[in-house]
């Protein structure tokens, strides 16, 4: 009797052995199928293309073309980074110059989540940041200039979510703007303001502007263009357009994934293209441009999500500081490549 209780206690052990130590990790399907788990678990990459699409603003780029380094309103069109079909970033002020060269649409997005939130950045990339004014030239420019948004989209149980509101970048500071008919209130920043919305591609969608120029961003409703030139550019998953003329108002911009291999991200250690991995280099004029990664505003204080590049890093640290009225609110990052969360 002992032989065979002793026999009977091996097999369990071989059976036992045999199984996988680590519990499975079920897949996106599987996990979406478990009651109360649909909204805490990352999506695919190809859920998050379309999230950003869904949630990507009509974009109104104001366009002045006095003086030479405006050449004639080229200047302000956004475009890519490489632009020039290379990732040298001390050539593109005079590259852009060049009339072989186009200024292709392009908007650069990435997405972080939490189990109640997604936070969208999307960054516009103009060669110049530039003056008409002779007398502050070089004082007053710098070669390339990359600012935009974070938009703050709530789970509510639908596919893609409402968004509530956005984080705009205007040079040194953050502007922040509520929804139509959203719940979010003052926090330890002040709102700036309400969005207008635009219908496009089955979607009512924030409108942003930008200046001329500067190309600093804010929400349409509080920075409209000045005069009649100006472009209006709309977002698309595939397409890239040029602006036929100053007067263009209807611009596809393409979105590109900011960790994809046309992204910026992917890039960060090419010396040519950024300085220490988060800064973009300038051969003319005085200052430069970050990346998301190094977006900050200069007097919000300190602390995690409100520190340079928080915007990127810790969206939901300055969410939850800039807005009061979130509701449901959490902090713990589902998917968060910038943290190396996957």
């Amino acid at each position: 009797m002992k032989n065979y209780t002793l026999i009977l206690a091996v097999l369990m052990l071989a059976i036992v052995g045999c199984q996988n130590s680590e519990t499975p990790t079920p897949n996106h399907q599987t996990i979406a199928q478990i009651p109360g788990n649909a909204l805490s678990v990352r999506q695919s990459a190809a859920f998050y293309a379309n999230l950003a699409f869904q949630h990507a603003p009509v974009h109104y780029q104001d366009i002045d073309r006095t003086g030479s380094h405006s050449l004639s309103g080229k200047a302000d069109y956004i475009t890519a980074v490489d632009f020039d079909d290379d990732l040298n970033s001390s050539n593109n002020w005079n590259n852009i110059a060049n009339n072989a060269y186009k200024a292709q649409a392009h908007a650069y997005y990435s997405v972080v989540e939490t189990s109640t939130h997604y936070f969208i950045i999307y960054a516009f990339f103009h060669p110049r940041d530039w003056t008409d004014n002779w007398f502050l030239y070089r004082f007053d420019e710098h070669e390339n200039d990359l600012e935009g948004l974070l938009t703050i989209v709530k789970k509510d149980g639908s596919t893609y979510g409402k968004a509530e509101g956005a984080i705009t970048v205007f040079h040194r500071d953050f502007y922040s703007y509520k929804a139509p008919g959203s719940s979010l209130t003052n926090g330890d920043e002040d709102i700036d303001g309400t969005f207008t919305t635009q219908y496009y591609g089955g979607v009512y969608r924030f409108k942003t502007s930008q200046e001329a120029k500067g190309h600093g961003l804010k929400a349409y409703a509080k920075q409209k263009p000045g005069g009649s030139d100006y472009v209006v550019y709309y977002p698309s998953k595939t397409t890239s357009e040029v602006p036929s003329s100053i007067y263009d108002r209807n611009v596809k911009y393409k979105l590109v994934n900011m960790f994809g291999a046309d992204g910026i991200w992917t890039h960060r250690f090419n010396t040519a293209f950024l300085t220490n991995a988060k800064s973009f280099p300038s051969t003319y004029g005085n200052g430069s441009a970050n990346t998301p990664w190094n977006w900050d505003d200069h007097n919000d204080g300190g602390g995690q999500g409100l520190s340079h590049g928080g915007m990127a890093y810790y969206p939901a640290e300055l969410v939850d500081a800039y807005f009061n009225g979130l509701g449901s609110f959490s902090k713990q990052y589902i998917y968060n490549p910038y943290l190396g969360i996957e």
